[in-house]
């Protein structure tokens, strides 16, 4: 009997709950999260042998259990949050939130809904992960920091501060005044610690775009050579795309991305709106370049976008025109860079003696000394875009329309 098993993780325990196809409670089981949690999850499980375990957040909290799952050959569905709290708020029985009833919502959702991912092991879009999320919470610490930091030498400067606040700007600030009393001398060291501290995450930010660069160029990829697209970038889209075959079309591929308008239809009205669905993440990424595009007056972007403003659009949907234009751009660049991959495998003997198989490597580190993509790359550069001199040419009229 095909069983289905929902689990709710949680940091201090994973609760399991197996239903079978007609969505009855077959079974459920509390574990303490320690090292042997999934030999205790897999040993309750036995008496179902065709069985198939969905973990809620099995890319986020309960990244750890599903891998492990994985790695002792268990089929692992990734089921998003979002889609276990409908099937609890639309359940006809009990619904309130407990850690048995959020386990047997996972499972119900995981045998009504067919868009539920299956977890595959970690390989290098885990390290792209890792980088990226790294990236993006300094940065977002970094802005913290500064906001303070402009805060309080609005205090001490009269007038404040106009400029965006840089750690070298602030020193001239923090040099030039005197404080005087008490509270202004409080002050002054207060904005000395924020200048301390931003110095520092400007440090880390320095580290982490370096192995960005590195982990990218390592991989091969050909994203960098879309303008506005840099390490930073094409890191968040390798590592949140993860397998692009998963997507059928560069349809499907945009509204993961958010780039595809939503229609909104009423009668014999329909318009089209934008789509706040899909991967907010990826749809940043997708936005910082299309913006890199603008500020460009020599990019094909910027043309493109000036073509709709001529075209009665406003500066917003020309935009949007943008971003969807990248998003295919993408798209194209990771089908090629998947076919060359796949042409490439039965070359390559991988570190496990399989073909290809570079499993054992990926595990070993972030640095490209690790082989963690084949052979290493040393000295990582911290742009990847190729000198002029090594360009390709311009291409002819025929195909100069499209974006690379």
């Amino acid at each position: 009997m095909a069983v289905m098993i929902g689990v709710d993780p949680h940091k201090g325990s994973h609760t399991a709950v197996a239903v079978g196809a007609d969505e009855r409670q077959l079974g459920r089981l509390r574990v303490r999260a320690s090292a042997g949690q999934a030999q205790q999850l897999a040993e309750w499980a036995a008496a179902w042998p065709e069985r198939t375990w969905a973990v809620e957040g099995a890319s986020g909290l309960g990244h750890l259990l599903a891998q492990q799952l994985v790695a002792a050959g268990e089929r692992v569905l990734d089921v998003q949050p979002k889609l276990a709290a409908r099937v609890r708020l639309l359940a006809a029985g009990d619904t309130n939130k407990t850690d048995p009833n959020d386990a047997r919502s996972v499972a119900v959702a995981a045998l009504r809904s067919a868009g539920c991912r299956e977890v595959r092991a970690d390989d290098h879009t885990a390290v792209l992960q890792v980088w990226s999320k790294r990236h993006r919470d300094l940065a977002r610490l970094r802005n913290q920091v500064a906001c303070r930091l402009h805060a309080v030498l609005c205090e001490l400067v009269p007038g404040g501060v106009r400029k965006e606040i840089t750690a070298a700007y602030a020193a001239r600030f923090l040099e030039e005044a005197l404080p005087s009393g008490a509270v202004m001398l409080a002050r002054w060291e207060l904005a000395s610690d924020f200048l301390e501290d931003l110095r520092r995450i400007d440090a880390q930010l320095s580290q982490v775009k370096k192995k960005l660069a590195a982990t990218v160029k390592a991989s091969g990829t050909t994203l960098t050579e879309v303008f506005g697209v840099g390490p930073v970038i094409a890191g968040i889209v390798l590592g949140e795309v993860e397998d692009v075959s998963r997507f059928r079309d560069r349809d499907r591929f945009a509204a993961y991305t958010g780039t595809a308008p939503v229609e909104v239809s009423s009668g014999n009205r329909k318009v089209h709106r934008l789509s706040r669905r899909g991967n907010r993440r990826l749809n940043h990424a997708v936005h910082m370049a299309a913006i890199t595009q603008i500020r460009h007056p020599h990019s094909e972007g910027r043309g493109y976008y000036d073509k709709k403003l001529a075209e009665g659009k406003t500066p917003k949907e020309a935009l949007r025109a943008l971003k969807r234009r990248i998003s295919d751009a993408l798209f194209r660049r990771l089908r090629a860079d998947a076919r060359r991959a796949a042409a490439s495998a039965p070359q390559v003997t991988g570190p496990g003696g399989q073909m290809g198989n570079d499993t054992d490597a990926s595990a070993a580190g972030s640095h490209p000394e690790h082989q963690l993509f084949g052979a290493a790359t040393p000295g990582p550069e911290p742009t990847l875009r190729p000198a002029p001199s090594a360009r390709p040419k311009k291409p002819s009229s025929r195909t100069s329309k499209k974006m690379p």
